[in-house]
């Protein structure tokens, strides 16, 4: 409802009707205009009348079920039920590993829950931000809150442009008002009040009612529906930044191993999730290797093993001619690089084996990265592969315990601390085929055709520490166990919104603060000679939500300092407009 006061003829001495119900009466009247407004479309728009006289039952049609159909999705209502189910949407996204983010534990994920994560990755709770249902009420909300805020900007914006409207004829039945003489002229009382309002920043405007007198309109406040606009145009602004980083940014996770490099490129990345709109001639010929990488852990009290630090001590270039820069890489610290950020998201050990097959060649001698099996003590699993062995091809299952210790029966090894204080391994070996050859893909993490086209070796398991070799009983190879270095899981995130949205966000958050701290504010002057030569001066106003003190102090600045002290003479006080009352602004009750 607009807060344009009632331009009706004053009630009379002691009849005149509060605010609240003259309000009622406006609403009222609005709605049976609304009513009979809207009646008369369905009748254009849906009616006939045949050649008998009697009109044919109304309906909607196509086209009054598209415009209902608008009008409903671009309702502010609308907005709001979508900007929660986004919200609900991205809750699995932040509960559940993404595999965007860390297929690796999406992969244990699989693991821990054989049954519940297939029907889950039908939902695509798995890479939620990417699901086709997640989409659908994005782009709902993007179109709901255009349709919703695009026409109140410009709205908003010829009323902006538009004079104060036009004062009451009776001020005195508004919330606010307040009633005084003075010996001024009506024109010199106008002449003032229009000075004292624009030099406190209203908008003025000025005009004559036949009958009644001059008056002066004032209004200010408009920053408060400004910021409430840019608050809707920002989040608008946010959604489409969001949509540009999806189309045409790219995500993608590798794990790099202590002393190994990385290039980015398609072929190296373990996980690439681009955008639709991505184009690989638009990665960045950038490069890093991974020096060192440092877990720090609390050695003492109750939270001894939880971890304090991480930090990955990177060499990156920005292109293949730049220089070397070093960066000490953390979490929630990500290296900025060609465009994208690199960020810290996980960790593990990666054992060193060398693996000589029957004639005593080196057959396989690298790390192996381990998967944790438990966060806590960081016990890990992986296994070797040596598919180059001679006569039969060689592979090992492996545990490797980062701080071996005994466990209380003394008959199993147990991990006491995440830190590989005293790393042990124990091996499994099998010989046979591995099925490498067939093409089929296989995980790097996993041994495949095992009671099939592998077979475990008797006797073929062996306890070794650093430094230690195990020679298989059937004379088939041996294993070594030379060291333990450690693995950095990295995700290189590019999206070209992360700017955008970053400026609505800030805009958004400014568009808020201004519509909480700013109301909007009319004030209306009237002046007009009363019958002993003096001047009669009505001032009304109406703030948006509760009156605010201003009203007070722009009615003791019209009266002059002289009134306000209780003084007679020019500017001194007269009853307010509700017969018997003081000067002094008067406020509904609630």
């Amino acid at each position: 409802m607009s807060d344009t006061p009632d331009t009706t003829d004053a009630a009379p001495p002691g009849g005149r009707a509060s605010a609240e119900v003259r309000a009622a009466d406006d609403a009222r009247a609005d709605n049976e205009t609304r009513a009979a407004d809207d009646s008369r479309a369905a009748a254009a728009a849906g009616a006939s009348t045949p050649q008998g006289g009697e009109p044919a039952p109304a309906g909607l049609g196509v086209l009054g079920w598209l415009r209902w159909g608008w009008r409903q999705l671009t309702s502010m209502r609308t907005a709001l039920v979508l900007l929660f189910l986004v919200a609900l949407g991205a809750v699995p996204g932040s509960i559940l590993p993404q595999r965007g983010q860390a297929p690796e534990r999406v992969a244990d994920y699989f693991e821990q829950h054989k049954t519940l994560a297939p029907w889950l990755d039908r939902f695509s709770l798995f890479d939620v931000f990417a699901a086709p249902w997640f989409a659908a009420i994005y782009i709902l909300l993007f179109v709901s809150l255009a349709g919703c805020v695009i026409p109140r900007a410009f709205q908003h914006y010829r009323a902006m442009r538009s004079r104060p409207p036009a004062a009451p004829r009776n001020l005195l039945r508004l919330p606010q008002s307040a009633s005084y003489e003075t010996d001024a002229t009506p024109d010199e009382a106008l002449a003032q009040a229009r000075t004292l309002l624009r030099r406190r920043r209203f908008r003025v405007d000025a005009g004559e009612t036949p009958g009644a007198g001059g008056w002066v309109a004032a209004e200010k406040g408009y920053l408060g529906e400004t910021g409430n606009l840019v608050f809707h145009l920002a989040l608008l602004a946010l959604l489409f930044a969001l949509g540009i980083g999806n189309a045409f940014g790219y995500r993608g996770s590798v794990l790099v191993t202590e002393g190994k490099a990385f290039a980015n490129s398609l072929a190296q990345y373990d996980q690439f999730t681009p955008g639709r709109r991505f184009d690989s001639g638009d990665l960045a010929p950038f490069s890093f290797r991974l020096e060192d990488f440092t877990a720090t852990y609390e050695t003492k009290g109750e939270r001894r093993g939880q971890a304090t630090d991480y930090v990955a001590k990177l060499r990156y270039r920005e292109t293949p001619d730049a220089p070397e820069t070093r960066y000490d890489l953390r979490v929630n610290h990500p290296l900025n690089v060609g465009g994208a950020k690199v960020y810290l998201i996980n960790h593990g050990y990666a054992p060193v084996f060398t693996v000589r097959d029957a004639k005593g060649n080196v057959a396989y001698q690298d790390a192996v990265p381990f998967l944790p099996m438990e966060q806590r003590t960081y016990t890990s699993e992986g296994v070797v592969k040596a598919p180059d062995a001679e006569p039969e091809q060689l592979a090992f299952y492996a545990i490797l315990w980062p701080t071996a210790v005994s466990a209380k029966d003394g008959k199993q090894i147990v991990s006491a601390f995440p830190a590989a204080l005293r790393p042990v391994v124990t091996i499994t070996a099998f010989k046979g085929d591995i099925g490498l050859d067939s093409g089929t893909p296989q995980s790097v993490y996993r041994l495949e055709g095992i009671g099939k086209t592998l077979h475990p070796v008797k006797g073929g398991q062996k306890l070794l520490e650093p430094g230690q070799t195990f020679t298989l009983p059937d004379g088939s190879g041996s294993i070594t166990f030379e060291g333990v270095r450690e693995w950095a899981s990295l995700s290189v995130n590019h999206d070209p919104g992360r700017l955008p949205a970053l400026v609505a966000a800030i805009l958004a958050v400014a568009g808020v603060a201004a519509s909480l701290m700013v109301r909007r504010r009319r004030v209306w002057v009237r002046a007009r000679a009363a019958g002993d030569g003096r001047t009669v001066v009505d001032v009304g106003g109406l703030t948006l939500g509760h009156p605010t003190s201003e009203f007070d102090d722009i009615v003791t600045a019209l009266r002059g300092p002289r009134d306000a002290a209780g003084e007679s003479g020019p500017g001194a006080p007269a009853t307010a407009g509700s017969g018997g009352a003081d000067a002094s602004a008067t406020e509904p009750k609630e």
